[in-house]
């Protein structure tokens, strides 16, 4: 399944040990634009100016295929969003986005984790890969605790100006290799 287009990797819902990631559909656009509307959610996005909801909608339009939206699976409860979107033959991006409740809960390592699993079990992936500024410790922390590498650091010409955006971006990935090694791990 290598190379898929993004409108076929998400055919399938994930269940983790706490959270439900069901393929984000219309119906999760007000979810999506409550979750952008947080400032310090937005932070190392646009700088904390929040996307409106037209944005919102032909984002869920775009990645239909490529984003789960995430529930706590006790509650039901909104969490945020989890996405993986082919980037090349064998190659795909992970991407995520909770809500500031869920913080510091391990929400994300254990959404990533889960993801990261389905791309190299269900879609023969050689390589994950995710991105995130220098300066966002968190993001980066949750990369590392499922298992990707620090690859490199680079500066592109983003729209939106963005404090500690002149210590650049750095790329981190996960190699087939290495997530054999730890397969076990999540």
């Amino acid at each position: 399944m290598a190379g898929l287009g993004g409108a076929r990797l998400l055919r399938v819902e994930l269940i983790t040990a706490r959270l439900a990631l069901r393929p984000a559909s219309p119906e999760h656009v007000d979810l999506h634009v409550e979750l952008d509307s947080d400032p310090e959610v937005m932070r190392f996005i646009s700088g904390g100016r929040a996307s409106t909801r037209e944005e919102i909608e032909q984002i869920v339009r775009e990645v239909r295929g490529t984003r789960w939206t995430a529930t706590l699976l006790d509650s039901e409860v909104f969490a945020g969003w989890f996405s993986l979107r082919s980037s090349g033959p064998g190659e795909f991006e992970l991407g995520y986005r909770l809500r500031r409740a869920m913080w510091g809960r391990g929400l994300a390592t254990e959404g990533t984790g889960a993801l990261v699993d389905h791309t190299f079990t269900a879609h023969d992936a050689a390589r994950v890969w995710a991105q995130t500024m220098t300066v966002n410790a968190r993001s980066r922390a949750v990369m590392e605790r499922c298992g990707l590498h620090y690859v490199r650091t680079f500066h592109y010409d983003w729209p939106d100006v963005i404090e500690g955006g002149d210590e650049g971006d750095v790329e981190y990935e996960l190699v087939r290799d290495d997530w054999l090694a730890l397969r076990n791990r999540w």
